[in-house]
């Protein structure tokens, strides 16, 4: 072991430190001993981004049963009831639990500010002006750094579940920090990994969201859910070199205006919500128009005017989006803000219970990596940081083991010198084609004979990389093996190989869904089956390379 390597074995690991995480780890009973496993430093995943807010049924006009009738029609009929009424019945507690952390929400004459956004009957989203998210994190991680029993590794990487010989427990993960891989034995493991929205060309989300935990899960047994169902955020920054920043739909909820090159408020030829309609309308009507006006539709984009909007409103509700908007030459309060769709939040991923439990024992997922029911084809607006915060909060009522101690005498350590030369160019090259494919086929508006030339493509390139030397230390070690790589390099190459396995992995799901589902529903739209169908009105659920059906679960 390195020096400064804290142990080989914990407690409970959490993989992933964005809300999901970190608040999962202020739930864990402090008797325990909790590693944090985050790839990168905190403060970089998605929910550090999140600008909108997090919904909670909290005004006097307002109650649960009305934010559960507003996610289940989101929904488009495919949550899961019992997970939805959870989730918004435990909705308060969530916000006072922040509240009390010193979370600082906006408010108004004392009382907690809450906004209306789209498919949302009630105003019912509080926020911290317009980086909500980062609020919240930086809470957070507070808290967790004053934690005892809490250990960090930072700028480390899971690589594979430690599986028992009849793969049907988790002993824990192995992990690259430092340019070495380690063994760490665990006995329980919470996945809170985020998403995948790296898998597309176009995408809100930062870029350690490669869909670690999703990839993970499958290649160790675990049932996956609902994978075709990706939301397209309608309204993310088009600018040229900069990066697709979200302009939070909290803008039309305002009262922002959606426009095309003419003017003309053009969304209202597609849903009589306008602006307001559900993401995936309001998506595919940019898509649509777009199809219709555009020259260049892969560089298309209409326009997103915040000018009906008071400017003292602006400036108080929204200063982050007015300084990114500022730092790339747009002053939104005298232009519109070029915007077009891009991959922002997945619904689908690892098969989880109300406990969190995933199908194998002692692994548990949370966050945007799990699939919990609440957001059946179409996730509404502003609960996804909610859903972190009650599930992860199911984490308290946890009862573990504590894990046998490794004999030192049974661990090997290798040396490798860790240089992969062509393995790496290869490697890379895919990495950049990969998100471009999957744009094209399996984004906004999808058919067969796309997703089927896709698929047999990311098959060929899975098995390009299955057999290269840098794989084997992600798909094929063994525990008990402890790789010391002499390669300065070595840590950097092989985290790319390991993202860019997880991505093409959790392509091949994405397209093997997609292809499965013949119907449109929420988040997934095919053209070639554009209705959707009583007949589809089941979960699809993934084991292996099998697929199947699931019943939704109703009142």
């Amino acid at each position: 072991m390195p020096a400064d390597f804290p142990t080989t074995r914990f407690d409970i690991l959490v993989v992933g430190s964005g809300a999901a995480g970190l608040y999962g780890t202020l739930c864990l009973p402090p008797k325990y001993r909790v590693g944090l496993i985050t790839k990168d430093t905190l403060k970089t995943g998605a929910s550090d981004w999140a600008q909108g807010g997090i919904a909670a049924a909290i005004a006097p006009n307002d109650s649960p049963q009305f934010h559960l009738e507003d996610t289940l029609k989101a929904g488009a009929q495919l949550c899961d009831y019992s997970a939805v009424e959870f989730l918004v019945n435990e909705a308060p507690s969530a916000i006072d639990s922040l509240v009390k952390m010193g979370v600082a929400f906006d408010r108004k004459n004392s009382q907690l500010a809450m906004t209306l956004e789209a498919a949302h009957s009630h105003a019912r989203v509080l926020h911290a002006a317009d980086t909500t998210g980062r609020a919240i994190i930086n809470t957070l991680t507070e808290k967790v750094l004053e934690r005892p029993n809490v250990t960090i590794l930072s700028q480390a990487v899971a690589l594979k579940l430690w599986l028992d010989s009849l793969q049907k427990q988790c002993l824990g993960i192995s992990v690259l920090y430092k340019s070495q891989i380690h063994w760490i034995r665990s006995s329980a493991v919470v996945l809170a990994t985020g998403g995948g929205g790296q898998v597309y060309a176009q995408t809100t989300n930062p870029t350690v969201s490669t869909g670690d935990g999703v990839a993970l899960a499958w290649r160790g047994g675990a049932v996956l859910k609902d994978l075709e169902f990706f939301q397209f955020h309608p309204t993310a920054l088009i600018k040229h070199n900069a990066p697709h920043f979200l302009i939070s739909e909290a803008v039309r909820g305002e009262g922002a205006h959606l426009i095309d090159h003419q003017g003309q408020r053009f969304t209202f030829e597609y849903h009589p919500k306008g602006e307001l309609a559900p993401r995936d309308v309001v998506s595919r009507a940019i898509f649509s128009h777009l199809e219709k006006t555009a020259v260049d539709l892969a560089h298309g984009y209409v326009y997103l005017d915040l000018r009906p909007i008071e400017s003292e409103r602006i400036l108080r509700r929204f200063p982050n989006i007015l300084q990114v908007c500022r730092n790339w030459g747009i002053d939104v309060l005298k232009e519109p803000i070029p915007v077009a769709p891009a991959a922002h939040y997945w619904m689908g991923g690892i098969c989880v219970n109300l406990k969190n439990e995933t199908s194998i024992e002692g692994l548990y997922a949370i966050g945007e990596t799990a699939s919990t029911g609440v957001h059946g084809a179409n996730r509404l607006a502003s609960n996804s940081l909610l859903e972190c915060l009650v599930f992860a909060a199911q984490l308290s009522k946890i009862e573990v083991s504590s894990p046998p101690v490794i004999n030192p005498d049974k661990i090997s350590v290798v040396r490798k010198k860790g240089e992969w030369g062509a393995e790496i160019e290869l490697i890379k090259n895919i990495n950049r084609n990969l998100p471009i494919l999957l744009w094209k086929s399996a984004g906004i508006c999808r058919e067969k004979n796309l997703l089927e030339t896709a698929l047999d493509q990311v098959q060929d390139w899975r098995e390009q990389l299955k057999y290269i030397d840098s794989s084997q230390y992600i798909l094929d070690l063994e525990p008990g093996q402890q790789i010391v790589f002499d390669s300065h390099t070595a840590h950097t190459n092989l985290r790319i190989c390991a993202e860019t396995l997880n991505l093409l992995d959790i392509a091949y799901l994405i397209l093997k869904s997609s292809l499965f589902r013949k119907e449109s529903r929420g988040g997934h739209f095919r053209t070639d089956y554009p209705e959707s169908s009583p007949q589809w009105r089941v979960h699809t659920l993934i084991y292996g390379n099998k697929s199947r059906t699931n019943q939704v679960e109703s009142i």
